[in-house]
């Protein structure tokens, strides 16, 4: 076990007495000296604002499909990162020894000072995106922004799988230097997102809006949470709402795995994921996915328009793809999505 690198913070400002306010997220932790904030990850030192994010605890090449992203370079590769920390508490967490970090019963410190010029150049070597996941990736602007003064040179896109959880400050900030983002919608409502989450929804929603208004790709997943996301008149408010910001979202359905504090839930039925997906669609969403369940439905992508097949999908990985330009081979309807080199292809 190591101890965690302090370095000085973006998004704070002093509010007088020696208390520093932070501007990352919505939580707008005031700390008094030697504090920190909920996320156990941003600290008062003396008066200056620091994080322990600019680190690596974990580092796996993936297919990019992994993430899940299906709308960006399908078939290619991205080496994931993680630091510790997260600004939820969510029960059901895989990732809560690093999640949690700073909390209750969580393990010590886990990850070194972060290399990104090294970062980077892997990335590079195997034609792969870097993305930051696994934990929360808004902890870690002051990284992504060290991680773009290099990627950008390389052709290297920054990925983020992120809870949304941000600032209007925080996205403003990193959207210049995003290829992509996958946010979390885990509720339809506020009353069950804080009770899942610590927090409340409406922030993640905005942060959607603000990096497609950004530029930033966006796509959304939505694990079927038992008494939270799973009923069916949950998962159609939720369609609903990304809908109305904008029926080309692609929406991922992910498998609920009992784990953390909710092992004793049941999992996810390929017959609830298989009836979201159906919901997905009638609510107006053109692409909807379900990774692992449901067979290649699930995971192709198809014309909008025609329905041919245009990204066939094997469980983590593309098969096939024949997309022209970013449009259908057959009747010539665009598709969303960042096909080729990082660029949106829509016409």
């Amino acid at each position: 076990m190591t101890a965690p690198v302090w370095q000085p913070a973006v998004l704070g400002h002093d509010v007088g007495g020696g208390r520093i306010a932070c501007d990352l997220c919505p939580h707008a932790c005031t700390m008094q000296p030697g504090q920190t904030g909920l996320c156990h990850v941003r600290r008062n030192a003396g008066g200056e604002l620091q994080t322990a994010t600019v680190s690596v605890a974990v580092a796996h090449l993936d297919a990019i499909e992994r993430k899940p992203f299906y709308h960006v370079r399908p078939g290619s590769r991205v080496l994931t990162i993680a630091s510790p920390g997260c600004t939820f508490r969510c029960g059901y967490c895989i990732n809560h020894r690093l999640s949690q970090f700073g909390r209750p019963g969580a393990p010590g410190w886990i990850g070194e000072p972060a290399r990104p010029n090294e970062l980077v150049a892997a990335a590079a070597e195997q034609d792969a995106a870097l993305g930051i996941s696994y934990t929360e990736p808004g902890l870690a602007p002051e990284l992504t922004l060290a991680l773009a003064d290099h990627a950008a040179p390389a052709g290297v896109p920054l990925l983020w799988k992120t809870n949304g959880f941000l600032t209007a400050a925080a996205v403003d900030l990193v959207a210049p230097v995003l290829a992509a983002v996958n946010v979390d919608v885990k509720a339809a409502t506020e009353r069950a997102h804080r009770e899942l989450t610590g927090a409340p929804l409406a922030p993640v929603l905005d942060a959607i809006e603000r990096f497609r208004a950004a530029g930033v790709w966006v796509e959304v997943s939505t694990p079927l949470i038992p008494g939270t996301s799973a009923d069916p008149a949950d998962l159609d408010a939720i369609a609903r709402r990304l809908a109305g910001i904008d029926p080309d979202l692609p929406w991922h359905l992910l498998r609920f795995s009992p784990v953390h504090r909710m092992s004793d839930a049941d999992p996810s039925s390929p017959d609830s994921l298989a009836a979201a997906r159906e919901i997905g669609h009638r609510a107006g969403l053109r692409h909807v996915y379900v990774e692992r369940a449901l067979g290649p439905a699930g995971r192709n992508t198809r014309c909008p328009r025609c329905r041919t097949v245009l990204v066939e999908r094997g469980i983590w990985e593309t098969l096939e793809q024949v997309l022209a330009d970013g449009r259908c081979p057959q009747c010539a309807e665009p598709v969303p999505g960042r096909w080729k080199d990082g660029r949106d292809e829509r016409a």
